[in-house]
């Protein structure tokens, strides 16, 4: 099923504009790559501040998205372990259109597709790539906290003996970054989200889940106890988590670091001058780390490379039943449905992933 000549694509023609469809093309594969039919492809809240906040976009007309899964159209030259049909999901690469995920063909470089397993829908898979490379990121690169990953020699047990805080664990982000504090051997995790939500966070890992709405900073001091407080990872990143993340860690009655990691959300206001001035206010003084999650950065490929090939497979993560997708939230209209989709993650939604299918009729 080779990639037609042309194909369709919802695009940002101009500045402020919604999207329209458009018929685009991709250029010949070069080294390395692999095209790819797109089946479902999720949205996240990159999508829409790309597009109403202009951030992170260079020229229109603009092709959005970067989380989707799909079918091997072709393969380049020079790639090995991936043949014609085989299913696939993948982070796109913003700013590069042609491997945008609003659209119905993409190429990729081989070495950041990962292979879906058959216990998963293209559906489930299309929501994992984005949000578990920004936790990825925060967790284990030097621009977070660090950590050796758990694929590494010694990763499965960096947490052993110690309590990590996960700032909004019904997130897309919040739960990958509860299973990857699983699979990183902590001995407690705690995170917040409503209630309707608590005993799924639970399947996935979390030891405590409070309610995001009541718990106070000695309700989170409680939940961890005596262990040392490794670092806080908020997968929410707005100002109101910053401050929390900030007095928990200096309520904690012991820190492994000072981190306060969060995934960069591209806000323009950037972070509260009285956060900063809280985070130095008294002992143990924090640091705000924010982090920005693009596996195709040459800087990020120590960790997005090894990550593929350990979630996907027959042999890897999910497959195994120790990585578990986001729920998906299917809105139908294939790449007409852009707007409702993205609307729809603008406004919210609590444990689920919104989807859509750019190859649907």
């Amino acid at each position: 099923m080779p990639v037609p000549e042309s194909f369709k694509a919802a695009v940002v023609p101009e500045p402020d504009a919604q999207h329209i469809i458009q018929d685009r093309s991709l250029p010949p594969l070069e080294v390395g790559e692999v095209a790819i039919k797109i089946t479902a492809t999720a949205v996240n809240p990159v999508d829409w501040k790309m597009r109403d906040w202009k951030v992170f976009v260079e020229k229109y007309p603009a092709v959005l998205g970067s989380d989707a899964a799909g079918e091997i159209a072709e393969v380049g030259p020079n790639v090995s372990g991936f043949a014609v049909g085989d299913r696939v999901f993948f982070q796109g690469i913003i700013n590069k259109y042609d491997s945008c995920t609003f659209q119905q063909y993409c190429k990729m470089p081989a070495a950041l597709v990962s292979k879906t397993p058959k216990n998963i829908t293209d559906e489930q898979a299309a929501g994992i790539a984005l949000a578990t490379v920004a936790a990825v990121t925060g967790f284990y690169d030097k621009t977070g906290h660090g950590l050796t990953p758990p694929w590494e020699k010694g990763g499965e047990e960096v947490g052993k003996g110690k309590a990590i805080v996960i700032i909004g664990g019904a997130s897309s982000v919040g739960q990958y970054a509860i299973q990857l504090a699983r699979l990183s051997g902590f001995d407690r995790i705690i995170t917040n989200a409503s209630p309707a939500n608590h005993e799924f966070l639970k399947t996935l890992g979390a030891h405590v889940v409070l309610d995001r709405s009541r718990a106070t900073v000695e309700d989170f001091q409680a939940a961890v106890g005596e262990l040392p407080l490794d670092f806080l990872f908020d997968a929410i990143s707005l100002n109101v988590t910053h401050r929390l993340g900030v007095q928990i860690l200096q309520a904690a009655k012991a820190i492994v670091s000072n981190h306060v990691v969060g995934v960069f959300t591209g806000d323009p206001e950037g972070l509260d001058p009285e956060i900063t001035a809280l985070s130095q206010s008294k002992e143990p003084k924090v640091e705000i780390k924010q982090v920005v999650g693009l596996g195709s950065s040459p800087a990020l490929r120590h960790l997005s490379e090894p990550l593929a090939k350990s979630l996907g497979g027959e042999d890897g993560y999910i497959a195994k039943g120790l990585y578990i997708p986001n729920r998906p939230r299917v809105v139908p209209g294939g790449l007409g449905a852009v707007e409702e989709a993205l609307d729809l993650n603008r406004k919210g939604v609590s444990g689920e992933k919104v989807v859509f299918r750019p190859s649907e009729a």
